[in-house]
């Protein structure tokens, strides 16, 4: 369904669910890859089975879902207890139907359903504090209780305008299948239990098979500047493959409870969920900042890559320390995007999981489920003066991203802005050219998310109310 902005917005949020505007190319320009078959459905509602890996340069690759779909919401229900368990129970039928006819995994449909902050603290507030795990590393390093999941905060190279949101859920939605998304839109939001407040859609896929990737695709259909710039097999619009295997934490090693960063309880087998809105600037990208600074910026200074190397290795063997990046800083006045977050999201020593995981030094933390949009910043907003919505595409990313608290969380993005795990803080300016992608990423809109497990997803803890 092909729709203006305007037509969009005026139809309200059911139209921009049902409708696939210029994501409809995706499937026209791209075509759905090969995937191996899915072994069931997990303890963790975030986790896709089959997932394609391939090689690029010699780099195992992630093959992401084609389609991605985000929607955030306010809830309609009343606070009795009585519609709370049948809302429960409502939106639990309707997942465990979706699980019936589709497997997890991007040939079939990932729903993730995740809570916020308000929820928690206006429906069920006591077993809120009663079950919410603490952050025992964060609970450490402060002194006092943090919960796993925090308010969102704005960091040192936001802009003053980043919107920290307040949504009481947010549903992400996976496929290759474009179908399947809508199919799982109807499925959830027709319950009329949610009041929409946004939709957010997009795309992934580099052109690992060959030939022009949907990025660059995409980004010329819909004129964006900078489009012709973008190389012809970039996986994202910032042109380098950001879904190295070994970059992507292993299958549990993002729930709460794995690394012992807590107790998990109630929420064991489920994870933290942060979603941003990053509008990207790529004049400013591929104009202002010559190949090789670009390759100082996303990985570290010292790199050298030939222009048309856009996979780079990302293993355990690869990863930056605390004085590699401080030395760096001290020799070229700049921080590489990754060796910064390594500092961070990597794992310093071996750790055995509490799923009896084994895990060397080295290996990645964090599960990123970003995508490319084209939207600006959303496909379809409630409340479009604030959410600074424009008929004009633009080039973005909707960055979504598993951590085991928000904590971790932070810890990651604090580092993108030269402040490391040992306390020091290099003399950055907030939106230096030595942070390199800071001076051309803006974040428009942040907020955290507790994703349950799968068998607390519904309306968590609403059973175990008094």
């Amino acid at each position: 369904m092909r729709l203006t902005r305007r037509q969009l917005l005026a139809g309200g949020a059911a139209a921009g669910l049902a409708a696939g505007g210029i994501y409809e190319l995706v499937d026209r320009l791209g075509g759905s890859p090969t995937r191996p078959a899915a072994e069931g459905l997990t303890p963790e509602q975030h986790l896709l089975q089959g997932v394609r890996i391939v090689k690029d340069n010699g780099v195992e690759v992630v093959v992401p879902p084609l389609h991605h779909q985000l929607v955030t919401a306010r809830l309609k229900v009343a606070e009795r207890k009585s519609d709370l368990v049948d809302a429960q129970r409502t939106l639990e039928d309707a997942l465990g139907k979706l699980d019936r006819r589709f497997e997890q995994s991007p040939a079939g449909l990932g729903t993730t359903v995740a809570w916020g902050l308000p929820y928690f603290r206006r429906f069920v507030p006591k077993l809120a504090d009663e079950h919410i795990p603490v952050a025992l590393r964060a609970t450490k390093s402060k002194n006092k209780p943090v919960r796993v999941l925090l308010d969102s905060i704005r960091f040192p190279s936001d802009p003053a305008e980043t919107i920290l949101e307040a949504n009481d859920v947010a549903v992400l939605l996976r496929s290759d299948s474009l179908d399947h998304i809508a199919a799982g839109s109807k499925a959830i939001f027709d319950l009329d239990l949610f009041e929409v407040t946004s939709i957010r859609k997009g795309f992934a896929g580099g052109g690992f098979d060959g030939g022009q990737s949907l990025p660059k695709k995409m980004a010329v259909a819909a004129q964006v500047p900078g489009s012709f710039l973008i190389p012809d097999r970039a996986e994202l619009f910032l042109g380098f493959t950001s879904t190295q295997k070994a970059g992507l934490g292993p299958p549990k090693i993002a729930n709460l409870e794995e690394l012992g960063y807590s107790q998990g309880g109630y929420f064991t087998n489920g994870t933290h969920l942060a979603v941003s809105h990053i509008s990207e600037d790529l004049e400013a990208w591929y104009v202002n900042f010559p190949h090789q600074e670009r390759v100082a910026t996303v990985f570290n200074p010292d790199l050298r890559l030939a222009p048309d190397e856009l996979t780079v290795h990302q293993g355990p063997d690869d990863v930056a320390s605390e004085a590699k990046v401080k030395s760096d800083f001290a020799a070229t006045k700049q921080i590489g995007h990754s060796a910064s977050l390594q500092t961070v999201s990597r794992l310093r020593t071996s750790a055995v999981g509490r799923s009896g995981a084994i895990y060397g030094p080295g290996t990645a933390i964090p599960h990123r489920a970003d995508f490319n949009t084209l939207d600006n910043p959303f496909y379809w907003s409630a409340d479009p003066a604030r959410d600074g919505m424009s008929d004009v595409p633009a080039a973005g990313v909707h960055f979504v991203v598993f951590n085991p608290s928000s904590d971790d969380f932070n810890r990651g993005r604090m580092a993108m802005d030269g402040v490391l795990p040992d306390g020091t803080r290099l003399p950055f300016h907030p939106r230096d050219r030595g942070q390199g992608f800071n001076s051309i990423l803006r974040t428009t809109h942040r907020q955290n998310f507790l994703v349950p497990p799968r068998r607390h997803r519904s309306f968590p803890l609403v059973e175990l109310l008094a």
